[in-house]
């Protein structure tokens, strides 16, 4: 019998995407969300007049001449909005005050670099000749259609096309970042290059740094205009324009399963609902253990589940982020620095995995997220999810009614040793921010802090994490080799697929691919041919640069001035 319904868990970037093409394609889709709202992680909430935005700081596909961008046009994404580019990536500074601004042009960055460390010219020219070539190299990196699915042929062009750069990602794949940047001479860089992607990450080869940084030199890492959750509104707008149906609200409790054949799901108020085909794009653990109960774990997946996902590294961490909207604007806020901290400055951010902070003025970003005249400071490190589960004394997630509706990511409580946690890292990071921007505390008028437990209630993510799998080690090679074998189902699992990031290793730009790959193994699954086009609904998207002044360029000021007074 041919497939005509589908049932998609979870209306994040993976499941809107997964609604997107499947309605593209012929298929009667329906998503169940437990949210009130489309994004999943991303997303932002407001406070008064400021929305405090906890997703985007750079979208891989924002502009053209790559695969990337197809995919974000196809989804209705980016039409009609702004593109903003920065020509810095990220601003690095030491504890002695010293900053290394990671321009994404080669040239620009060789020049800087070499001003930093004549005596590193040798590896500094290696790696920008590096990024020279990746520039060319993201035209032919393949997101459109899974590798598994691929003729012989088309895996050969594939192929051909990466072989004017197959040093290049030969030695940047097989070095890892920490053993490259051991190289430099000039400590501040030996440090600084571990946290050009804003944190530490410990298992990341050079690759990755090189892929980040050789979009946003291709002006395709671009933030969009509206932010998050305008852009997840953007691809559910999309989706409903195609006719799908997007359930808020709804829990999913468990996959329902007939003659090993996945039937519909079961939701929360009792109410069962069925599909010829169930996609999860909810978290990957919840899935296997909780919605289907174990029973078609291979051995191999088992292993992944129940002992990989639990090794150090294998699963991206999660954040604490502080958001601080202040009622004037900074003239000397960047909008992205990462500071290295000392051991005293580290010592009350719970959770903290490396002694680093990353700073962002996010109305630099997204000026239409605040009132004019306004600035939204978003400040963030990457943490452990255990220490904040030793003080928190209550349920992690909790559903309950309000005005007569079933609301499933309410705040919770957590008891008071939890918040006096959050206090001390809120204070901790003002302290931080005010050292290095006197007089700015004074001018906070709302503020936020969420932690991985903040995660957890509004996503489900396994420990908070927002990018689930990490690339490069055991976990992420694993799930590859799983999908190149089995797809995106389960063995012995008739009707069922995975999407999202659970089914790749992380990032919007691979969640949305996910969504465009599963429906591509369903139509094989169906013998239908795929089909997808770019949505007409709006103009093409616009781009603007914005250049950021290196700190010695500037015209000394700080908060103190402004305000007529000192710090509170």
């Amino acid at each position: 019998m041919s497939r005509k319904t589908m049932i998609v868990i979870g209306a994040g970037l993976g499941g809107l995407s997964t609604g997107c093409y499947a309605q593209m394609n012929g298929y009667d889709s329906r998503i169940f969300e437990m949210h009130e709202i489309p994004g999943g992680c991303c997303t932002a909430w407001d406070r008064g007049d400021f929305w405090f935005d906890c997703c985007i700081s750079w979208l891989l596909g924002s502009g053209p001449g790559n695969e990337m961008h197809q995919i974000w046009l196809e989804l209705g994404a980016l039409q009609g909005k702004e593109i903003r580019h920065f020509d810095v990536f990220n601003i690095v500074r030491g504890r002695d005050g010293r900053e290394v601004h990671f321009y994404s042009d080669p040239d620009r960055l060789e020049a800087h670099l070499l001003e930093i460390s004549p005596a590193d010219a040798k590896l500094i020219r290696d790696f920008c000749n590096g990024l020279r070539k990746f520039r060319k190299a993201l035209a032919v990196y393949p997101f459109l259609k899974p590798v598994g699915i691929m003729g012989t042929l088309e895996r050969i062009r594939m192929l051909a096309g990466f072989l004017p750069y197959f040093n290049v990602v030969r030695k940047s794949i097989s070095t890892l970042m920490t053993d490259y940047s051991a190289r430099f001479e000039e400590p501040l860089l030996r440090e600084a290059f571990n946290y050009v992607l804003y944190e530490k990450h410990a298992n990341f080869p050079v690759l990755p740094i090189y892929f980040q940084l050789a979009s946003h030199a291709n002006l395709s890492a671009g933030v969009p205009e509206g932010g998050s959750l305008g852009l997840a509104k953007s691809i559910e707008e999309r989706y409903r324009r195609l006719g799908g149906e997007v359930t808020y609200n709804a829990k999913v409790q468990r996959i329902l399963v007939e003659d090993d054949t996945a039937v519909g799901v079961l939701l929360d108020d009792g109410t069962e609902h069925y599909a010829d085909i169930v996609v999860s794009a909810a978290d990957g653990p919840t899935t296997m253990t909780k919605f289907l109960d174990d029973k078609y774990l291979t051995d191999e997946y088992r292993k992944l589940y129940t002992e990989t996902i639990h090794e150090p590294g294998m699963v991206f961490p999660g954040y604490v982020c502080l958001f601080l909207a202040l009622d004037r604007p900074v003239p000397d806020g960047d909008p992205c620095t990462t500071y290295l901290l000392t051991e005293e400055e580290a010592r009350d951010l719970v959770g903290i995995k490396h002694p680093s902070i990353n700073v962002q003025f996010r109305s630099t970003h997204y000026p239409e997220l605040s009132p004019e005249g306004t600035t939204i400071v978003y400040m963030t490190y990457f943490a452990d999810i255990a220490p904040w589960r030793e003080v928190d004394e209550g349920p992690e997630q909790v559903t309950r009614v309000r005005a007569g509706e079933k609301l499933h990511t309410l705040p919770v409580r957590h008891g008071k040793q939890y918040y006096a946690a959050k206090r001390r890292a809120r204070l901790a990071l003002m302290d931080i921010l005010e050292k290095r921007h006197p007089g700015i505390t004074a001018s906070v008028v709302a503020r936020d802090v969420s932690t991985p437990l903040t995660q957890v209630r509004y996503t489900g993510n396994y420990n908070g994490t927002v990018l689930g799998w990490q690339p490069f080690v055991d976990s992420g090679e694993t799930l590859e080799e799983l999908v190149k074998k089995y797809g995106p189902g389960l063995p012995g699992l008739r009707n069922f697929y995975q999407s999202g990031v659970w089914a790749t290793t992380g990032g919007l730009i691979r969640a949305a691919t996910a969504g465009r790959q599963v429906m591509q193994f369903i139509c094989k699954d169906d013998n239908k041919e795929f089909d997808a086009h770019v949505d007409d609904h709006g103009p093409p998207p616009t781009h603007r640069v914005i250049a950021v002044r290196p700190q010695h360029e500037r015209t000394p000021r700080n908060l103190v001035s402004l305000a007529g007074g000192g710090a509170s």
